[in-house]
C-alpha cells in the first residue's frame, strides 16, 4: 500500500529527474527550491549572472504544473506596476483592476535590492497572507503562491538592502555557484545542438509530474514525518544561540524556528526518510539562518563570515542522541 510519504518521495524524485533535463548541476539548490515550495514558504537565491537562477525557477513553475511570472526589479518600478491597479473604464462607467504580476503561483522577483524599499514592501502582504490589498480592496492569491528572489551577491552599487523584516519572509538562501569543470563542459556541448537547457524548456522536453491543486496534499502529508521532542528541542537551542553568540549583533528570531524544523522534515523527504535526523536539521541550518544573522562589525572587520558563525554555533550546541 502507497503511504502519503512514499507518494511525496516519488514525486520529488521525478520533479529532480525532469528539472535535471534543463539544470546541469545544482543538486543542492534544486532540492532547496523543491523544499521550499513543498513547505509553502519563499525563497531568496543569490549567485553570480549566468548560473541559471531564472531558468531554475521557470523550469520548476513547469515541472510543478504551476503559472509563473517574472519581474525585473530597478530602481523607477513603483509598487502598483507589482500589484497592479484599478482603472477606470469609459464603457461601463466603472473603475476594473488590472492585476499586476503578483498574481500568480510562481513569482521571479529578479535582482529585487534594484528597486528601493517603498516598491521591495509592495511583496510583504503578498509574502506573509498570499493576498494583495488595492484600493482598499483585498484580492486573494492562489494557495500555492511563492516568491523567488533573486540577487548578486557580488555587484552592490546602485542596490538598495532589503529590509530585515522582509528578508525574514524568506524562509531560505539558496547559493548557486558556477558550475564546476566538467558540468561546464556538458553545457558548452549540450548549447551547440537542440539539447540546450533554454530550448529543451521551451519546446516541451520537461514534463509536469503535479498539478497546482495537488501541491497543497503534499504539503498536508508532510506533516506525517516524525520528528521527535528532542530534535525540537535542538532546532530551538539553535536557533536562540545565534541570538547569544559574541560575534552576532542581531540573531535570529521565532520565525527561524518554525522555518528550520519544517525546513528539516522536508529535507528528510528529499533524502527518502519518514522520520528527522540531526543531520537534517544541521543541513538546513546554513540556508535558514544566514541571511536572518548580523554580525557585530568588529567581528566583520575581522573577516569573520556568517557562515563560520553559523558553524561554529553548530559545533558548540549539544546534539540530541
Amino acid at each position: 500500500m502507497t503511504t502519503d510519504i512514499d507518494r511525496i518521495q516519488s514525486i520529488l524524485a521525478r520533479a529532480r529527474g525532469e528539472v535535471a533535463r534543463v539544470i546541469i548541476g545544482q543538486a543542492d539548490a534544486v532540492d532547496l527550491a523543491l523544499i521550499a515550495v513543498f513547505t509553502g514558504h519563499h525563497a531568496m537565491i543569490e549567485g553570480v549572472p549566468g548560473v541559471a537562477k531564472t531558468l531554475l525557477v521557470r523550469t520548476l513553475a513547469r515541472v510543478l504544473g504551476c503559472e509563473f511570472n517574472r519581474i525585473q526589479f530597478t530602481p523607477d518600478l513603483m509598487p502598483a506596476d507589482i500589484t497592479g491597479t484599478n482603472v477606470f473604464n469609459l464603457q461601463t462607467n466603472t473603475f476594473s483592476l488590472v492585476p499586476g504580476p503578483v498574481f500568480t503561483t510562481f513569482l521571479l522577483a529578479d535582482e529585487i535590492n534594484r528597486a528601493p524599499a517603498k516598491t521591495q514592501s509592495a511583496l510583504l502582504q503578498a509574502m506573509q497572507e498570499r493576498s494583495v490589498t488595492i484600493d482598499r480592496v483585498t484580492h486573494a492569491l492562489p494557495p500555492n503562491f511563492t516568491v523567488f528572489a533573486t540577487q548578486n551577491p557580488i555587484e552592490f552599487e546602485g542596490t538598495y538592502p532589503l529590509p530585515e523584516a522582509q528578508k525574514d519572509r524568506f524562509m531560505l538562501k539558496i547559493p548557486m555557484a558556477c558550475p564546476d569543470r566538467g558540468q561546464e563542459l556538458e553545457l558548452a556541448g549540450r548549447s551547440l545542438g537542440p539539447g540546450a537547457p533554454e530550448a529543451v524548456l521551451e519546446s516541451g522536453g520537461v514534463a509536469p509530474v503535479v498539478d497546482a491543486a495537488a501541491l497543497t496534499d503534499l504539503r498536508t502529508a508532510l506533516a506525517g514525518l516524525t520528528v521527535r521532542e528532542d530534535l525540537v528541542a535542538y532546532v530551538v537551542d539553535l536557533v536562540r544561540a545565534t541570538r547569544a553568540h559574541d560575534s552576532v549583533l542581531v540573531g535570529a528570531g521565532p520565525r527561524a524556528t518554525q522555518a528550520l524544523i519544517v525546513g528539516a522534515r522536508a529535507a528528510a523527504a528529499v533524502a527518502s526518510r519518514d522520520f528527522v535526523t540531526p543531520d537534517d536539521v544541521k543541513r538546513m541550518a546554513r540556508p535558514v539562518l544566514a541571511h536572518r544573522l548580523i554580525l557585530r562589525p568588529e567581528y566583520e572587520v575581522e573577516g569573520l563570515s556568517v557562515d563560520e558563525v553559523i558553524d561554529r554555533i553548530l559545533a558548540e550546541v549539544p546534539v540530541p542522541r
